[in-house]
């Protein structure tokens, strides 16, 4: 049985109002208030807002903004956003829809924007989201605003409303989603909806006073980043933002890289994964897409998805085992992460994780650690070990770890803290101020499960990490191809 849709073939289980407000029946345009999927396709938040303008013969308008009073906001998480911004008013500009790139350039700075946008808007509809600041920023705007405002759910494969907990190990909701994807499968966004819009007419008030940013700061002048009031200390990455940057990566894996992935995928010697992370994070590409385009290479359909829910990491879907083990990390474990912070609003709070867990820590929380650091020496990565020491310089270089070091990452910190509690602030420190997927809900759940979060009570028990799972570089360097990882950051 399919997910039930909509007129404009959003599912109806993807979209929530937030408001009590009617539309506004004498309006001059829609406005879609981009703020988390950021990208001109595959995108079903543009898809609801493009449908609804073309039904009332009302142009579009799309507000994409970048705030800079938000935590860690700096000159990398700048850079990489202002690169997919540049592509989008290239996009929206050809479709004929105004695309209002905004750039706070001082604190408080947008205070006014988006009702000056809604006052003539018939329908506000933006993304839904299930972490950072972005939930509380839209309840409080849709309070704010008298017009009906709508957030459309493209977060994952799964819409959020299809489940009504979160769940404490991967094997129960991939049961979960066992159970119930199957229903949502044929429902994918379009991968172009703007075809068919009215073009807008031409200048409009909210220009006049939060003029748009200029092509200089969207392709990333060092200046004008230097100008803004954000944190010049986190330096550009040399990654590439935007939604190009993004489809080169995702053919190329898919064209060379998908067969081996199974097998390759935690070396960090061989770069065997899709290296996604960043342009999920920021809405640049989207899982909806990335599913489509690998059902495409498998040649797969629904057909040859097994009668009944397994909860086995293998053979359910009916393809093959590479690509079996890229859903399993792309639709499982992302979609656990989102699901779990959707339902769990405090899950970046140390006092959030399961009971056993926080138990066993307390436990030994007192026992002798043999090692500590400071946070500033953790950030310059001048610890003893060269295989955390390597994790933390691709973190400061690139915005980005490779994924398995990050466990091993987080296991070590918290072994070389004073306590869990300060190891926990640590890391959600150096993750959220460095990495190009930090603030995400995997980033989040990813922390979590350094402390137990999504696993069980391993033995034996050991000083400082009790029942948690242990880890260490030397076993990593024994079982991983690592050579050519460590002397590139060395």
């Amino acid at each position: 049985m399919s997910a039930p849709l909509s007129m404009d073939g959003v599912p109806a289980s993807r979209l929530r109002p937030l408001n009590g407000a009617p539309p506004r029946a004498k309006a001059g345009h829609v406005l879609y208030w981009m703020t988390s999927a950021r990208r001109p396709q595959w995108n079903f938040a543009l898809q609801r807002a493009a449908a609804l303008a073309r039904a009332r013969d009302l142009p579009l308008v799309v507000l994409e903004g970048l705030r800079c009073d938000h935590p860690w906001a700096a000159a990398r998480h700048h850079a990489f956003c202002l690169a997919g911004m540049a592509e989008h008013r290239e996009v929206f500009t050809k479709a004929g829809v105004l695309h209002h790139a905004w750039v706070e350039p001082a604190p408080g700075a947008s205070r006014g924007l988006l009702e000056a946008w809604a006052a003539d808007a018939h329908v506000v509809v933006t993304d839904d989201s299930p972490a950072f600041f972005l939930p509380r920023m839209a309840r409080a705007a849709a309070a704010r605003l008298g017009v009906r405002v709508e957030a459309v759910d493209g977060v994952g494969l799964l819409p959020l409303s299809a489940s009504d907990r979160p769940f404490a190990r991967a094997v129960d909701f991939r049961r979960h989603l066992h159970k119930t994807l199957p229903a949502h499968l044929g429902a994918l966004p379009d991968a172009d909806p703007l075809p068919g819009l009215r073009p807008h007419a031409g200048p409009a008030a909210p220009l006049a006073r939060w003029p748009q940013a200029d092509p200089a700061l969207l392709a990333g002048d060092p200046a004008r980043l230097a100008a803004l009031p954000i944190d010049a200390a986190v330096p550009p990455s040399p990654l590439q933002g935007g939604p190009a940057e993004a489809q080169r990566r995702w053919a190329r894996f898919l064209a060379a890289r998908l067969g081996g992935y199974a097998e390759d995928r935690n070396h960090p010697g061989r770069a065997g994964g899709t290296g996604l992370s960043p342009w999920l994070h920021w809405g640049h590409i989207g899982v909806h897409q990335l599913f489509a385009e690998l059902c495409a290479a498998e040649g797969w359909t629904p057909a040859r998805l097994a009668p009944k829910p397994t909860a086995s990491r293998e053979g359910w879907w009916g393809m093959s085992p590479a690509a079996e083990s890229l859903i399993d990390e792309l639709i499982t474990w992302r979609e656990l992460g989102q699901h779990f912070c959707h339902h769990v609003p405090d899950h970046d709070r140390y006092d959030g994780l399961p009971e056993w867990a926080r138990g066993t820590l307390a436990e030994h929380a007192a026992d002798p650690r043999p090692r500590r650091y400071t946070l500033a020496q953790l950030e310059a990565a001048a610890t003893h070990d060269p295989v955390w020491n390597a994790a933390q310089r691709q973190l400061l270089r690139e915005g980005v770890m490779h994924n398995y070091l990050r466990m091993l990452w987080g296991k070590k910190v918290l072994e070389w803290s004073d306590s869990p509690a300060q190891a926990w602030d640590r890391l959600f420190h150096l993750n959220n101020k460095h990495a190009l997927d930090g603030r995400d809900p995997n980033s989040s759940t990813g922390i979590a499960w350094v402390f137990g979060r999504f696993d069980r009570a391993w033995g034996p028990e050991r000083p400082i990490y009790g029942k948690i799972r242990y880890m260490t570089s030397e076993n990593t360097v024994k079982k991983l191809e690592m050579g050519d990882y460590l002397r590139r950051y060395a």
